[in-house]
């Protein structure tokens, strides 16, 4: 499931929220106090920056890409500014008597980690031409939980969100989920999905049956295929010879039908709500909600 952003964040996007939302606060505190800050903040100078990278950031002339990597220095120096200006005034202010002004301090306070990440990660990609991994930005300020998913998909290579675990069975019911906040290989939670079924209920699963994705190591393999009576994991497309494995990765394919339901009838597609706790609830909702309506088909009449 993927999280509420608008737009692919790159580093010119992510500098001018930066931007434009501590410029807000400080301006915000500067008309509760006057006196707070003698600071002048110059939005439109930094936007036309911000559009001049976006607009011409594709451009192969050599003048043109001069001329972005500049504009890439410049907004870079001035959001490192007005972040070191925002952070002396969160000290200054957080415990301020003026209970307007500490408001103000401690909600940018919270923006302040992310902020600085922007910052640097956007020096070290566009000014010393270092590749940063993903495991190292933020994705948005004002969600800075989400991750980069890699899909694997033409159309749509990576999104940002978290990763989500379903088991259903043949009946349709989601018995189990898990919202990752850091996520995990697929190979990597096989052992994990028949520990939790095995709490849930227990008993171990008659049947796992999973995609290629969740395929362990082979001494791995050999392991959970003894806790299991079938385990139906392809390790290579030729394995989808075997009748037995053909049959349940047909059973499993019916999950697609779900995650589309789920996606599509609950709006899970996009999490509007702030917060990872949000975000894991609003996975549990369409579980529920889901659930609910397998129940009523199934209801004897």
């Amino acid at each position: 499931m993927r999280q509420g952003l608008n737009g692919y964040p790159t580093d010119a996007s992510l500098l001018w929220d930066t931007w434009r939302v501590a410029a807000r606060l400080l301006k915000q505190a500067m008309q509760i106090a006057p006196g707070s800050l003698s600071h002048r903040f110059h939005d439109r100078k930094i936007k036309r920056l911000y559009l001049y990278i976006t607009r011409y950031m594709p451009s192969k002339s050599d003048s043109r890409q001069r001329k972005v990597k500049e504009s890439f220095r410049t907004l870079i120096e001035r959001t490192a500014w007005i972040v070191a200006v925002a952070a002396e005034f969160c000290v200054a202010n957080r415990s301020s008597r003026n209970a307007d002004l500490a408001a103000v301090a401690l909600e940018l306070q919270a923006y302040l980690p992310a902020m600085r990440t922007v910052v640097v990660t956007a020096r070290r990609a566009q000014v010393d031409g270092e590749t940063v991994p993903a495991c190292q930005r933020v994705f948005s300020i004002f969600e800075q939980h989400t991750e980069l998913i890699k899909r694997g998909r033409r159309q749509k290579p990576v999104e940002f969100g978290h990763k989500v675990l379903l088991c259903e069975s043949v009946e349709k019911f989601i018995t189990d989920y898990e919202v990752y906040e850091k996520q995990e290989a697929d190979c990597e939670l096989t052992e994990s999905v028949i520990d939790r079924h095995e709490k849930l209920f227990g008993q171990r699963p008659e049947v796992l049956a999973a995609d290629k994705g969740f395929c362990p190591a082979e001494a791995k393999f050999k392991e959970l295929a003894e806790r299991v009576d079938t385990l139906a994991i392809p390790k290579r497309m030729r394995d989808f010879v075997d009748k037995v494995l053909a049959h349940w990765q047909a059973f499993r394919a019916g999950i697609e039908g779900t995650i589309s339901g789920l996606k599509r009838a609950f709006r899970l597609i996009r999490c509007f709500f702030r917060g990872f706790r949000s975000f894991s609830s609003a996975i549990g909702l369409g579980v529920f909600c889901h659930n609910l309506i397998v129940l009523a088909e199934h209801e004897p009449g």
